[in-house]
């Protein structure tokens, strides 16, 4: 009995195997028929098979139908194609037809045709949905050598979809699917595997990747995104022409890199990657971390307990940078061990520091954007700022929401309880983080910044009559920390008279006073504090 990975692929295949249809192939000296399942075979001259036709949007149906009408050949194509038989919807809308660019253009009222590959892209600026905006369409192609393993060196339009469909990298996305006459072309058995759910190559495995190295990552973006292992020989060949990946621009690599992050499993994408050996190409620190033994607080060491706080981040559905963060907190904790000998533990002084640099140098060599990898770096550098419940105090935690920023604050608190469950414990939000979550509300009704003082450099040379300077900076630090001690010092009286005191100080006077923090009672709003702490359920 054959068990298929998706029910809606069974049903394909039984509704094709009812046609019993067998011929021979002619594709690449094919003469056997080819297999759908375990006992029933078919194949045509031309590797088709009708199928209970798809729902398809109009505003595809639309562009199949314009190409037909005209005279042309029009197959849905890809990974819409993939979708639709698994029961996803597809993301996009790729269609392929035996018309050329110029043949195509006219047909439409909106086009734009911008690339070598004779793309031409179809606008429906009505469309209901964003993925049915632009329906792009290519020609057939057949494709020479890849010099680059990039891109082709050349591309000639085809008249023949099997030409197009040889291109194609896996067999789960060389299948077409003609709209109009609810048939298939799947000249590689791409139904058959989706029905095992397995990863394969089109043709010689190795062929593919040398055509294009950004495709062992894309193995395993389909390996996380489908849930489908990879076929033995596609995953012999990946790990034997790895050093491919060296050939491919860091930003492609970055590209599938996201989405493998972004996956429902990261953790089964990063061990797929490491035993591939293609780690090494993308973030050659995480390496570092394998086997490398914490203390008694964790219960697996810097490998594993990085891989399972990305996991848990990608459980919670958090945005890349927060799942980045997780994936690289602990990153530089190989290069902080030490041994101490009085307490006989492992000690990782100092690991967020040293983390925020290592990890700006992967992601500036992934070539992320700036905001990216500074939200990254911030949420890496502050990761590290529990302290004892009954030490938590309200100008400890100003100081935190200044260090990290009040767009990055809550952030930083589910990236430390994702931090919790990769290291092991059975509790994301224990008394002691909901307590900081509580005065952090609490606090953010407080000026945390420069920038949220009753007063400015410009004020401050208004009300000295002095040139700008970095004693204006030093005097704003210095308001700032007596105003993170009491709020309520935060007005334009009151600041005018104190920066007249402050104009009275030396330099290193004022340096002392920006640093130096300040004991001091809480005067907020109690019945607003009660709230706020029932709501997290702290006292």
């Amino acid at each position: 009995m054959l068990l298929f990975a998706y029910a809606p692929v069974a049903q394909w295949i039984e509704r094709l195997a009812s046609n019993q249809k067998v011929a021979s192939s002619t594709l690449a000296g094919r003469t056997s028929p080819k297999k759908l399942s375990v006992t029933t075979e078919y194949t045509n001259m031309s590797n088709k098979a009708k199928i209970e036709k798809f729902k398809i949007p109009e505003e595809v149906s639309h562009v199949t139908k314009a190409l037909k009408d005209a005279g042309f050949e029009a197959y849905l194509i890809g990974g819409c194609v993939r979708d639709l038989f698994i029961g996803r919807k597809p993301k996009d809308w790729d269609i392929t037809t035996n018309a050329t660019p110029e043949e195509i253009i006219p047909l439409f009222s909106k086009t734009f045709y911008e690339n070598n590959f004779g793309t031409v892209g179809v606008v429906n600026e009505e469309a209901s949905q964003e993925t049915l905006k632009i329906i792009e369409i290519t020609p057939y192609r057949v494709e020479s050598s890849y010099s680059d393993h990039r891109r082709p060196d050349s591309v000639k339009f085809s008249k023949n979809i099997l030409d197009d469909l040889k291109r194609r990298d896996f067999t789960i996305n060389a299948i077409a699917y003609d709209v109009e006459e609810g048939e298939i072309v799947d000249p590689f058995a791409g139904v058959a595997d989706l029905s095992k759910g397995i990863i394969k190559t089109v043709g010689e495995a190795k062929e593919r990747f040398f055509e294009d190295g950004l495709r062992i990552l894309r193995a395993v973006r389909f390996h996380v995104e489908l849930g489908f292992p990879l076929d033995q020989e596609t995953e012999k060949s990946i790990f034997e022409n790895n050093h491919i990946l060296k050939e491919v621009s860091k930003e492609r690599i970055r590209d599938e890199f996201v989405k493998i992050i972004m996956s429902p499993s990261p953790m089964d994408g990063l061990l797929l990657l490491k035993k591939l050996g293609l780690l090494t190409y993308i973030i050659p620190e995480l390496e570092e971390s394998i086997g490398v033994e914490q203390n008694k607080a964790h219960s697996y060491d810097v490998w594993t307990h990085l891989l399972k706080t990305a996991q848990h981040s990608a459980d919670k559905q958090y945005p890349l940078h927060v799942r980045l963060s997780a994936l690289l907190h602990d990153v530089a904790k190989p290069r902080a061990r030490r041994w101490d000998n009085k307490s006989k533990i492992w000690t990782f002084y100092g690991h967020e520091v040293v983390g925020s640099r290592v990890t700006k140098k992967i992601m500036e060599d992934l070539r992320f954007s700036r905001e990216t990898i500074d939200k990254v770096v911030n949420l890496v550098r502050w990761h590290m700022f529990f302290s004892d419940t009954e030490k938590i105090t309200h100008s400890a935690v100003r100081r935190l929401v200044a260090n990290v920023g009040k767009e990055n604050i809550w952030d930083l608190i589910n990236m430390r309880g994702c931090d919790r469950i990769g290291t092991g414990r059975p509790k994301e939000n224990p008394y002691r983080l909901r307590k900081y979550k509580s005065m952090i509300e609490e606090v953010m009704r407080d000026p945390i910044s420069v920038k949220m003082l009753k007063i400015d450099g410009q004020k401050i040379m208004e009300i000295l009559k002095i040139p700008p300077g970095p004693k204006i900076g030093q005097m704003l630090n210095a308001l700032l920390e007596e105003v993170l001690e009491d709020p309520t010092l935060n007005t334009e009286e009151y600041l005018n008279k104190k920066i007249l005191e402050l104009s009275k100080m030396s330099d290193k006077e004022l340096r002392m006073m920006g640093d130096k923090g300040k004991v001091k009672k809480e005067e907020d709003d109690q019945m607003e504090i009660k709230k706020i702490r029932g709501k997290h359920y702290v006292e």
